[in-house]
């Protein structure tokens, strides 16, 4: 379940002590990656055990210009108050429902127009190279299976870029839906089209949105204070409206829409959703097998952008101490549980038992990159010469 750790995180920790500058973090983050399997492991494949998990959040995509929770600039931090919409709510409350769509509208723009960025495509390189076994990712922003489709993606959390009915579970598009919601709500989209036109949009630095009057929050929440969200339409799932379907009940359900196409709150079915595992709603038992698998399959894990503060993913990192696999953290500011992720390293650790630096990735990575190309000629050759003999 998706689920927020409300306490407080420890200072981050610095492993080994010479990933505090730039240069050092970058070595031993190429140690954490390069190194043989741990002895702790036990080894089926050298293949699988060599390669790494990534399990990333937000922080990686900072630099997209998209808003995170709990960085430096984070919704968390500058906003003590802010509280996401939670799945009971939207499932059960109507006006509830309305806000959300209301400030995902507004939201949903400067999201659509973001891309990867480069610790994306870093990411993508490194898995050309053969050092990343798979990618589990907390965010819902797509960058990742768009940047890198071949280097296998679990979206723990679903995705924006569809809908999905609360009824019939058909998936449809997010960017369709958008014309829909201009289309019920003329006065919300001129507002909207004014407000991109003075630029109040074009950013995620939240001082800068508070300066225009909106706050910003991740995954295309935007939101502007005292405004009219009761007066905000959404459309009904086009499916069900031509197919009701058939409640629990065995009764045909009632999928009714105004006279511009606007869901009725006298319905009993037709209600969309983002594709989006909501705070206190439940990861698929497919998607969390797949995540299990994708860290029983590597032989080490890393965290990037991410304080682990939601129980879907710090379960995953805590499955991965249990296995006995090295950890490493990319993040800035403290993680949930970090203490005791590197208490078994000895002394003279470099980095290729256990790896962690408070930095952002795309300071990072893109140079990891460049360090580990000679590395990787030799590496193969290593391989080469131990299955030879």
């Amino acid at each position: 379940m998706r689920i927020p750790y409300a306490g407080p995180l420890p200072p981050p920790i610095i492993v080994p002590r010479s990933a505090n500058t730039r240069t050092g973090a970058i070595s031993a983050l190429a140690n954490f990656l390069t190194a043989p399997p741990s002895p702790r492991l036990s080894i089926t494949s050298w293949d699988d055990q060599r390669q790494t998990v990534l399990l990333t959040g937000a922080g990686i995509s900072v630099a997209s210009g998209l808003a995170d929770y709990r960085g430096t600039n984070g919704t968390y931090t500058l906003n003590k108050t802010y509280r996401p919409i939670y799945f009971n709510e939207f499932v059960s409350d109507h006006e509830a429902r309305k806000r959300y769509w209301a400030r995902s509208f507004l939201g949903w723009t400067n999201l659509h127009r973001a891309r990867p960025n480069s610790a994306h495509w870093a990411v993508k390189r490194l898995g050309e190279m053969g050092w990343l076994r798979s990618v589990i990712t907390q965010n819902v922003d797509s960058f990742h299976p768009n940047c890198h489709p071949d280097l296998a993606t679990v979206e723990l959390h679903g995705f924006l870029r569809a809908l999905v009915c609360l009824s019939c579970r058909t998936h449809l598009s997010r960017t369709s839906f958008q014309t829909s919601l201009s289309n019920l709500n003329p006065t919300w989209a001129a507002f909207l089209a004014e407000m991109l036109e003075v630029g109040a949009l074009d950013t995620e630095n939240p001082e800068e949105r508070r300066a225009k009057g909106l706050k910003t929050n991740p995954d295309g929440d935007v939101d502007l204070p005292d405004a009219p969200y009761s007066t905000f339409r959404y459309p009904a799932c086009p499916i069900c409206l031509a197919n009701p379907p058939i409640l629990a009940n065995g009764t045909e359900a009632r999928v009714l829409v105004d006279d511009d196409g606007a869901w009725s709150p006298a319905s009993t079915a037709g209600v969309l959703k983002p594709a989006v595992v909501m705070f206190g709603e439940s990861v698929s038992a497919d998607i969390k097998i797949a995540a299990e698998k994708a860290v029983d399959n590597a032989g080490k894990i890393l965290v990037i952008g991410s304080s682990l503060a939601t129980y879907s993913a710090w379960r995953l990192v805590k499955r991965a101490r249990e296995r006995g696999m090295p950890i490493g953290v990319l993040n800035i500011g403290g993680v949930r549980g970090e203490e005791g992720f590197f208490t078994h390293l000895k002394p003279g650790n470099k980095g290729e038992d256990g790896f962690r630096c408070s930095e952002s990735a795309e300071k990072i990575l893109p140079g990891l990159v460049d360090q580990l190309g000679p590395v990787l000629a030799n590496a193969k050759n290593s391989i080469e010469n131990i299955e030879a003999g």
